[in-house]
C-alpha cells in the first residue's frame, strides 16, 4: 500500500521561502512521474508542478513559474518543492501524488503566507 507523507509547510511572510518534501513508501517510486498539487482555502485542488520519473523534465502552472522548483531524489523516494517569493495566493494545503491514476492522497502540508 502506497503512503504519501508531505512535510515542510508552515507560516511564512510574503517574499519568503519554504521547501516541501514528500516521502513515498510502498511503490516503484522511481518509475513514476510525480506532481505537487495544492488546495487553496475554499477552492478545489489544483496542480502546481510535475516532474518526470527520471527528473529530466518538469512543468509548472503559470502562477508559480520562476518561483517554484520541483525536484526528486529517487534513492530516497522523495519529491521536493522549493518555493521562493511566496505570496498570499500560495496559501494552501500542498499534496504530492503521481501524475496519472493518483494513489490515495496523503494529509498534505499547510503553507500559510501572511505578514
Amino acid at each position: 500500500q502506497v503512503q504519501l507523507v508531505e512535510s515542510g509547510g508552515g507560516l511564512v511572510q510574503p517574499g519568503g521561502s519554504l521547501r516541501l518534501s514528500c516521502e513515498v513508501t510502498g511503490s516503484g517510486f522511481s518509475m513514476e512521474a510525480m506532481g505537487w498539487y495544492r488546495r487553496p482555502p475554499g477552492k478545489q485542488r489544483e496542480p502546481v508542478a510535475t516532474i518526470s520519473s527520471g527528473g529530466g523534465s518538469t512543468n509548472y502552472v503559470d502562477s508559480v513559474k520562476g518561483r517554484f522548483t520541483i525536484s526528486r531524489d529517487n534513492a530516497k523516494n522523495t519529491v521536493y518543492l522549493q518555493m521562493n517569493s511566496l505570496n498570499s495566493e500560495d496559501t494552501a494545503v500542498y499534496y504530492c501524488n503521481r501524475g496519472v491514476k493518483p494513489w490515495a492522497w496523503g494529509k498534505g502540508t499547510l503553507v500559510t503566507v501572511s505578514s
